[in-house]
Parts: structure tokens; C-alpha cells; sequence
């Protein structure tokens, strides 16, 4: 008998040891793989803190402050690789003694000082997976609670849990998870898996779409704080929104030209204070960091040099991938320029043409637009004329497939008076110009999978962002492009004044620049 018992023992063992270690469903394996690291576990690249308080410990990002070196004023670890939008957000976190929290779709005021929301938690009793908003509403929703405010600041709040029950589920000083899900202005936190708040936030002037991430070490008694297994999974933008990805790319041709950074966060603001759907962000530098960055992208933006160096020519496949997912791709000025050959193929697939080298050409001139074609991207813009470096004889689609042009003009024979070369002139470009071909600098593509694409050959001179029938031509195809409506009177967004165009530039102000001037050009353009 107790052979007998011993080995039915054996087999309900063994019994638990295969149900726990069964294999994930097919659905529990796909939602797993959407979230990717954004912690390698083994140092702190990609997260920006103060050095004195914080490290790597165990597998961990870990902040502490002691009695010989406390913090003056809350401080936090920023990721710097990208902001976030709609998400969900996975992590483990433990901690001994005071307060701390998870800073999402936040902005830093100062360096390592951040504002915004905060999943909190504690070494206490009361505020673990409260929803608090760091140096603004203070505490939006408390535990237990379901809290909607309106567009004017007033709550409504009702009961889901009692908070001590709630707190049953934390443990104390161990490793807990905690979750966070935020589509739209819809924000929830979980611990080890239990609902702890939830909040709908229809504050108008307050509400945030998109920010950083970042971890918090708070001030007062020595404490100490640690995250691990953190993990990031982008979500389809709520309420019909279009997503707009920015790649600006480095330092190029000096102040007030080919300003990468500059022209994508001018026109990155645009969209997102304007009457459009669409939510936009920017990575500098080029290619992005984000592993995530393209997850939930309906639109990509790239303003960047060209040629041999685009960031594109690298990434073929992976663009490919998301263009034939059905994301948008547009290039601006010297990023609709790429090699002859397999790139070049790409970019007419994708966006219907480019700059092909000993075909095309880029002379500085005064183009005018003076008949705009009936397309959503040319709602609400006038007739205009601009002096810039417009590239035209773009190597297109046969017959022009899929391709509608947007800007159209006939160069004049100034824009030819350069010699041969690979980018000042060649016998093609020269007999079309002598038989009047009128030259397009600004055309969308759709190609029959529903991908769209647009180019725009313009915006070497970075004040020209300024005028307000140039810009918004780009901000209604980058809208289109993306597979949001365009209104019937064009993306509308801020003004733009001269000292817009002259924060975010990759170099200092000359002594001698006269501000004034590019006002008073704005005036005359806008008025």
C-alpha cells in the first residue's frame, strides 16, 4: 500500500510539474512576442540618470539614496531611445523603504526632473498602483477607484475595489508586477496581475497623448528601488488616430539649411496641434534606437541626407515589410534622393519616384505653382511661389502608374546653365526642358495594396517651413499619406514665427543673423 500510494504521489507530482510547465497557448505566445526589452539587464544603454543615485545591480536598474547621499528634489532615469503613445507596459519592481513610480507620456523640465503621469508605488500601505500626476493635478485616481474628469477639470469617481484588498495582493519588499495599459486618454494599472485604478482623462488642456518614460527615486529617507524584465508593446493608436513617424537625420549643411532636428519637430508640432487625426513623434539622429519605433506607425517621415548615406539604403527589407503592411512613406528634400539600383527601385515602389543621380538635378530657383490639381493634398493651398533648391526629372513609374503629381512647374533654362555631373545636369533632363515638359517637385503614390507614398523636393532653406501654402502641402500629405481624412480647408496648425524656425537648430545663431528680417519675409509671405 505504501508502494502504492507512493507512486500515485509520484504521479500527481509529476502531474503539477507538467501543468505548470505546460507550453504557452498559440494566442499566448503571439500577444508575448508583441513586447520587446527595452532593459538588456546588463547596463544602462538606452537610460539616462544621475550616476550618483543610480546603477545596475543584480540584472537590475536601481536607484538609492542614503543618508550620506540623498537626492535634492525628486530625480528619475529617463529612456532615451523614444516617447511613448499608446502602450502597454510590463516590469517587475521591488523596493526598500519610501515612494516611488513609473513615468509615462511625461515631459522633463529640467535634467532627470520629470512631470507628468506616474504609476505609484510604494513601501507603504495606501498608494501602490494609484494613477498621480508628478508636479501637475496631483493624485488623479486612487486605488479602488474608476475616475473620469471632464473637459473642464471636474471627477466622477466610482468604486471597483476596496484599497485594503487591494493591497493584499502587493508583496512587501519582494518582486511584484506591475502593468500599465494607456490607449487614448484611457489609463490602467494592475499589480501581480489585479486591477488597482483606472482613469479616462478628458481634460483637454491637461490630457497627454505622448511622452517619455521614466523611473523615479524620490526624495527624503534613504530608500532603495529596482526594476527588471522591462518590457514595451506599442498599441493602435484609439479614436481613429494616424500615427506619424519623424526621422530627422544628423547635422548636414550649416544654420538655416537641411535642418533636420529642426524641420521635424516644427512640423511634427504642426500636426499635432492642428485639425488633423493624427498623433506625430520624432527620432533624431537617423535610424532610431526604438525597437518599437515603427510598431504602430501609419505614416514615415524621413528628412535626412541622401544618396550613398540614406538611412533607408540599409533597412530595404524592413521598409519593405512595412510599406507592404500598408505604412505611408515620405521623403522630404535630400531624402527623396538615393542610389541608381536595388534602393532606387525600393523608393519608386514606395513613394512613386526619386532623385536618381546623372538624371536628376537640384539648381537653386524661384518655382511658381500656379494650378494645384483636385486632391485632398492640395486642399486649402494657394497658389504660391518660393525661391528653394528644387530637384525635378525625378525617375518615376512607367507611365506615370499610381502617381499623381502635386506641385508642377517648367524650370527655366537658367536652372540647366551648370555643366554635366551627377547632379547638375545630363542630356535627359536638358532635352526636356528644351521640348517645355512641365517638371513635378511634389507627388503622392498609391500603389493597388492601398500603400501610399509622397515626395517633396523642396526645404533646403529652413525658413521656407514658414510660409504657411508651402508647409501646408506637407503637412496635408503627410496626413494622407498616413490614411488620415484631410479637411476640406487643409491641415491647419500654430504659426509659425522666427522663433520657430530658429529653436531646435543643429547650430548656433551666427553673431550677425538679423532675426527681424526672416520675420519681416514671414509677414510678406503670410499676409
Amino acid at each position: 500500500m505504501k508502494k502504492l500510494a507512493s507512486v500515485a504521489m509520484s504521479c500527481l507530482m509529476l502531474a503539477g510539474l507538467l501543468l505548470v510547465s505546460a507550453p504557452m497557448s498559440a494566442e499566448e505566445n503571439a500577444a508575448e512576442a508583441d513586447f520587446v526589452e527595452i532593459f538588456n539587464g546588463k547596463d544602462l544603454n538606452g537610460w539616462d540618470g544621475d550616476p550618483k543615485f543610480w546603477s545596475v545591480r543584480d540584472g537590475a536598474i536601481t536607484g538609492q539614496t542614503t543618508a550620506e547621499n540623498p537626492t535634492q528634489g525628486n530625480t528619475f532615469i529617463v529612456w532615451r531611445e523614444g516617447e511613448l503613445d499608446d502602450f502597454e507596459l510590463q516590469l517587475k519592481y521591488r523596493m526598500e523603504g519610501g515612494n516611488s513610480g513609473i513615468q509615462y507620456r511625461s515631459e522633463e523640465s529640467n535634467k532627470w526632473r520629470v512631470g507628468g503621469y506616474q504609476a505609484d508605488f510604494e513601501s507603504g500601505k495606501t498608494y501602490s498602483g494609484i494613477l498621480y500626476e508628478e508636479r501637475g493635478r496631483g493624485i488623479l485616481a486612487q486605488r479602488g477607484q474608476k475616475v473620469t474628469i471632464d473637459a473642464e477639470g471636474k471627477k466622477s469617481a466610482e468604486k471597483f475595489a476596496e484599497s485594503a484588498e487591494l493591497q493584499k495582493a502587493i508583496k512587501p519588499g519582494e518582486w511584484n508586477d506591475y502593468r500599465i495599459v494607456a490607449q487614448g486618454n484611457h489609463l490602467t494599472h494592475y499589480i501581480n496581475g489585479e486591477k488597482m485604478s483606472e482613469f479616462i482623462d478628458g481634460q483637454t488642456d491637461k490630457a497627454k497623448f505622448k511622452g517619455i518614460l521614466a523611473l523615479q527615486l524620490h526624495a527624503g529617507p534613504p530608500m532603495l528601488v529596482q526594476f527588471k524584465d522591462i518590457k514595451l508593446k506599442r498599441l493602435p493608436l484609439a479614436d481613429g488616430r494616424k500615427k506619424v513617424v519623424f526621422l530627422a537625420g544628423r547635422p548636414s549643411h550649416g544654420f538655416g539649411s537641411h535642418e533636420h532636428n529642426a524641420g521635424c519637430l516644427l512640423l511634427a508640432n504642426a500636426l499635432n496641434n492642428s485639425n488633423a487625426n493624427v498623433l506625430a513623434t520624432v527620432y533624431t539622429g537617423g535610424w532610431p534606437n526604438d525597437p518599437t519605433a515603427f510598431d504602430n506607425a501609419n505614416a514615415i517621415v524621413t528628412y535626412t541626407d541622401g544618396g550613398g548615406r540614406h538611412p533607408f539604403n540599409k533597412k530595404l527589407d524592413e521598409i519593405d515589410k512595412l510599406a507592404e503592411r500598408g505604412v505611408g512613406v515620405v521623403a522630404l528634400h535630400y531624402g527623396v534622393e538615393t542610389t541608381k539600383g536595388e534602393p532606387g527601385e525600393h523608393f519608386v515602389k514606395w513613394m512613386g519616384g526619386y532623385f536618381e543621380p546623372h538624371w536628376s538635378v537640384n539648381p537653386h530657383w524661384t518655382a511658381k505653382y500656379a494650378e494645384l490639381p483636385d486632391h485632398p493634398v492640395a486642399y486649402g493651398v494657394e497658389p504660391f511661389e518660393i525661391l528653394d533648391e528644387w530637384y525635378y526629372h525625378m525617375r518615376f513609374r512607367p507611365e506615370m502608374k499610381g502617381v499623381t503629381p502635386i506641385l508642377t512647374a517648367l524650370p527655366p533654362d537658367s536652372t540647366l546653365s551648370r555643366g554635366d555631373g551627377a547632379h547638375s545636369g545630363n542630356p535627359h533632363v536638358r532635352e526636356a526642358v528644351a521640348n517645355g515638359e512641365p517638371q513635378h517637385m511634389a507627388w503622392v503614390s498609391e500603389r493597388e495594396n492601398g500603400q501610399r507614398g509622397f515626395g517633396f523636393t523642396g526645404g533646403h532653406f529652413h525658413w521656407n517651413w514658414g510660409h504657411d501654402q508651402f508647409r501646408k502641402v506637407v503637412l496635408n500629405a503627410i496626413t494622407w499619406t498616413a490614411g488620415a481624412e484631410v479637411p476640406e480647408e487643409g491641415v491647419i496648425g500654430p504659426g509659425v514665427t522666427a522663433d520657430d524656425l530658429i529653436a531646435n537648430q543643429d547650430y548656433e545663431t551666427p553673431k550677425n543673423f538679423q532675426k527681424q528680417e526672416i520675420q519681416a519675409k514671414l509677414d510678406n509671405w503670410n499676409k
